[in-house]
């Protein structure tokens, strides 16, 4: 539906370790009603307590089979079992994801009370929900990883009100029809005539878009998969610039590479996350992106929360 609210809780910000203020990968979406989760690492279920977000879980998707990414997996199934859950949860991921469900399956010794189903994705692979879907791209970690775009349908155009009244529709079912892409009988002065859809319904808006890369080299090479104009790239930015022989070395990123990345997909908010513990504090990250993005670019810390607007074009 076209009025959701779409908020972005950054569970886990952590770079391969945790640390007393931050917790390994976790990046939660909520859009209308539903909740999914993007990596989870240790200590997921905390920091949904903290976040205060419920446990509600519909999906959850993962880049890669590092442990810093998936370990609080086991928890927060077992958690969702004991408080009751019947639904089915399905977990997404690369290569392995399978023998990674039947390992959580495992795990505990009492019986779950949903089913666990896991699907392998690949990249260009789409997963469909209502209004969105979830597309898997390539990322460069190497190992098999994927990073994913999380993009609304397209929304109708703006609907005109008083030009349907002047071209004679009468408010009520007719308006719904317009807007839904049908052509109307309206009366004027009383002679009947035909209201299409264009000449009372604007053109067609842009639905949100958020993207999330998990660990990788930058996917700057991996544009068109990922698409232009996102509201928000949540990349990873393991090292500063001035580390980038070290981050090719270990398949990472740096600040300004996940700025560049940024700029060629116009993104309108850029979010440095899994900045490694080596570093205490992220100004050295801040000012290497704004160097090469004019963007907004952030460092978020655990359990900020932040609301994805509509845009009109």
């Amino acid at each position: 539906m076209s009025g959701e609210t779409m908020q972005v809780y950054f569970l886990g910000t952590a770079g391969a370790l945790p640390a007393p203020l931050k917790n390994p990968a976790c990046l939660m979406i909520r859009r209308g009603s539903d909740t999914l989760l993007f990596d989870c690492g240790e200590g997921a279920q905390q920091q949904m307590m903290r976040a205060r977000t419920g446990f509600t879980v519909d999906a959850i998707f993962i880049t890669h089979w590092h442990a810093d990414h998936f370990l609080g997996v086991f928890g927060l199934v077992q958690t969702l079992s004991f408080m009751g859950r019947t639904e089915p949860l399905t977990i997404y991921g690369p290569e392995w994801v399978h023998e990674f469900a039947e390992d959580v399956r495992h795990m505990g010794k009492t019986q779950m009370r949903f089913v666990l189903k896991s699907e392998e994705v690949l990249p260009g692979m789409v997963v469909p929900f209502d209004g969105y879907t979830v597309r898997a791209f390539k990322t460069r970690h190497g190992i098999a990883s994927v990073g994913y775009v999380l993009e609304e349908d397209p929304r109708p155009g703006r609907f005109d009100r008083e030009e349907a009244i002047r071209l004679g529709v009468k408010p009520g079912p007719l308006f719904g029809r317009l807007q839904r892409g049908e052509e109307v009988l309206a009366t004027v002065d009383g002679k009947e005539q035909i209201v299409r859809p264009d000449q009372v319904v604007g053109v067609e808006r842009p639905g949100r878009k958020v993207i999330y890369t998990g660990d990788t080299r930058p996917v700057t090479d991996a544009v068109r998969e990922i698409g232009m104009d996102a509201d928000l790239l949540v990349h990873d930015a393991t090292y500063s610039d001035a580390d980038q022989a070290r981050a090719k070395e270990v398949f990472h990123a740096t600040a300004g590479e996940a700025a560049d990345v940024a700029r060629a997909i116009r993104a309108r908010t850029l979010a440095l996350i899994h900045i490694s513990s080596r570093y205490t504090a992220s100004a050295d990250h801040l000012a290497d992106a704004k160097q090469r993005f004019d963007g907004e670019v952030i460092a978020p810390v655990d359990l900020t929360m932040i609301e994805i607007p509509f845009r009109d074009a």
